[in-house]
C-alpha cells in the first residue's frame, strides 16, 4: 500500500505550484458525487482555498438525487464552494437541433453530457481565472473509459496515476464520507448505469492487469479490446507534417 500521507502532501504541493505558475486564482472541478471527483476536490481544496465544485446534472434522474446529495456531502465536509448548473435543458435543445434522440446513436447521445459539462467547467474557469482539474483515474484511462474532449479534458489531473483501487484506499485514509466510498462507480450518464456493468469487467480485475499483468482469459480479452480501441484518446490529435 502507498504511503498516503506522503502522497497527500506531494500532490497538494504540486497543485499549489501549478496554480501559482499559471497565475490562476484557484481551481474548478466537476463534483459528481463519486470517488474520483471526491479525491480531486479534497486535494484541490487543501492546495488552494479558491476551489469551486460544480454539480452538473444533465439528463439523468440520479444526477438530481443521490449524486447531487453525495456531492453536497463532500462539499460540506471539506468546505468546498459549490454551485449547481442544470444542463438538462441545454442537452435537450442540442438533441432537438441534431434531429432528436431517434436520429442519434447511443454513443453519440450519451457523450453529449460529458462534453456539455466540460464546456461549463471551462466557461467558469475562463470567467474567473481558474484551472480545470481532471478527475479520471489510471484504470479509466487505460480502458479509454472516458469521453474525448469531455471528462477526458482538463488543465491538470492530480490522480491520473492512481488506479481505481488506490483512489479507494486514498479516500479511506482521508476519512472521506462513507456513502461516497461505498457507492458503485458510475459516470451517471443514464439511470441504472454502473461502470463495471457497462464495461463487463471489474475495476479490481483491471487494476490487477495494470499492476501485475495478470487476468483470466475473459477479463484479459475485454481489457485488451478496450485499450486497443481507445488508443486514439491517449495519443492526441493527429496532425499533418510535410514529408511524412
Amino acid at each position: 500500500m502507498k504511503d498516503y500521507e506522503s502522497e497527500f502532501q506531494k500532490r497538494v504541493a504540486w497543485i499549489r505550484a501549478l496554480v501559482e505558475s499559471a497565475h490562476a486564482k484557484g481551481v474548478v472541478f466537476g463534483n459528481s458525487g463519486g470517488k474520483d471527483s471526491a479525491l480531486v476536490g479534497i486535494l484541490c481544496k487543501a492546495a488552494c482555498d479558491k476551489t469551486v465544485g460544480l454539480i452538473l446534472p444533465c439528463g439523468s434522474k440520479r444526477n438530481y438525487g443521490a449524486d447531487a446529495a453525495d456531492a453536497k456531502t463532500l462539499a460540506d465536509a471539506y468546505g468546498i464552494e459549490t454551485r449547481t448548473l442544470d444542463l438538462s435543458p441545454t442537452r435537450e435543445a442540442l438533441l432537438a437541433a441534431l434531429g432528436g434522440e431517434e436520429k442519434m446513436t447511443d454513443a453519440a447521445r450519451i457523450n453529449l453530457a460529458p462534453r456539455l459539462r466540460m464546456t461549463a467547467l471551462y466557461a467558469v474557469a475562463a470567467n474567473e481565472g481558474l484551472l480545470v482539474a481532471g478527475t479520471g483515474n489510471r484504470s479509466e484511462r487505460y480502458m479509454g473509459y472516458y469521453t474525448k474532449w469531455g471528462d477526458g479534458a482538463s488543465d491538470f489531473n492530480p490522480i491520473a496515476d492512481l488506479t481505481a483501487g488506490e483512489v479507494f484506499e486514498f479516500l479511506e485514509y482521508l476519512g472521506a464520507p462513507r456513502q461516497i466510498i461505498d457507492k458503485a462507480p458510475s459516470a451517471g450518464l443514464f439511470d441504472g448505469q454502473t461502470d463495471e456493468q457497462e464495461m463487463g469487467v471489474s475495476y479490481a480485475a483491471i487494476d490487477e492487469f495494470i499492476l501485475a499483468g495478470t487476468a483470466n482469459e475473459k477479463d484479459r480479452a475485454i481489457i485488451e479490446r478496450y485499450h486497443r480501441q481507445s488508443e486514439h484518446k491517449r495519443t492526441g490529435t493527429a496532425v499533418y507534417t510535410e514529408g511524412e
